[in-house]
């Protein structure tokens, strides 16, 4: 096998202390973080995406702006204060799919996941982790939620400013996160980019579609603390750009749950606000753990589910 294109290490910076969301801090405050026994308040899971966009770039050109999708799944959390580091294979020859992957410096697997190019992007790694899923026996935190169910704000409108602050839930704009993004890009200033406009930064692809989410209607029972467990990102007629009007569509694909978390996985849909064309799917694995929800023992009997030791 060819030698790996590793990129520098690098030192990503935590943004979401003050993210709030049904009422409450998120795992990304450091008290939350502790009090479910997490070392420190994790950094958001795109921050690192940041840092495959030279590889990805050289390896595809600005077709990567246009037709890119990163797929990933996280492995282990990231602090502030610990450095990254990213990879990924040679392309085979013919080949427009690579494998990905992060690590801290000390080794321990940050994500793994795949990169590529449209229009056709094969087998990723979210798509074969849906794949792979068994259906649950009795979901409680997401008991009201169904697979195929569509979010209620259809179509939703949503935009992102350069100098916009994005709510509650990610409380900053696009220039603050370029003060401190891991990889700056020309292509992330309209004076730079071959679009005529900024492009919109990787890592803040899910807040352009996230930060809205609170009109789907997706409801579960808590309060209780989730976190990113997977992130798919398809650019399928880009780029995604600052400044320019969207409308987005959600739709649950995939339900599912392990020893310590419940699952969702939603598909947001993007279209051009003024053309309507499909131009990216963003497909977002949301994890809400368990023992963050004081009620699930409770529910859970209710619902008559029978908890396994």
């Amino acid at each position: 096998m060819a030698e790996l294109i590793y990129s520098e290490f690098r030192d990503p910076k935590q943004m979401l202390a003050d993210q709030e969301y049904d009422g409450h801090l998120s795992l990304h405050d450091d008290k939350m973080a502790e009090d479910l026994g997490f070392a420190g308040a994790p950094i958001e899971g795109p921050t690192h995406f940041s840092q495959f966009v030279p590889i990805l770039h050289e390896m595809f050109g600005d077709r990567w702006f246009e037709q890119g999708c990163i797929s990933a799944h996280y492995k282990n959390m990231v602090v502030e204060g610990e450095r990254v580091r990213v990879f990924a294979e040679p392309l085979a020859e013919g080949s427009t799919l690579t494998r990905i992957g992060a690590e801290k410096s000390d080794g321990t697997p940050v994500l793994t996941g795949t990169a590529s190019v449209g229009p056709d992007h094969g087998k990723t790694e979210i798509s074969q982790r849906i794949e792979m899923l068994r259906p649950s026996k009795q979901l409680v935190i997401l008991s009201d939620l169904k697979v195929g169910q569509k979010g209620a704000g259809n179509p939703e409108s949503a935009i992102m400013g350069t100098d916009q602050h994005m709510g509650k839930l990610y409380p900053f704009s696009v220039n603050d996160k370029l003060k401190v993004i891991t990889e700056l890009h020309p292509y992330y200033y309209a004076d730079q980019s071959p679009w005529e406009n900024a492009v919109i930064p990787l890592e803040m692809v899910s807040i352009l579609t996230q930060y809205t989410g609170g009109r789907s209607g997706f409801r579960s029972r808590g309060p209780a603390v989730g976190m990113f467990a997977g992130l798919e990102i398809k650019i399928i007629d880009g780029p995604l750009l600052v400044d320019h009007a969207y409308k987005l569509e959600r739709e649950i694909v995939a339900l599912s749950e392990s020893r310590r978390t419940e699952s969702s996985w939603i598909r947001t849909s993007v279209y051009d606000g003024e053309s309507d064309k499909l131009v990216a799917e963003v497909i977002l694995n949301s994890a809400t753990l368990k023992a963050s929800y004081a009620k699930y023992d409770e529910d859970a009997a209710a619902l008559g589910k029978v908890i396994e030791g």
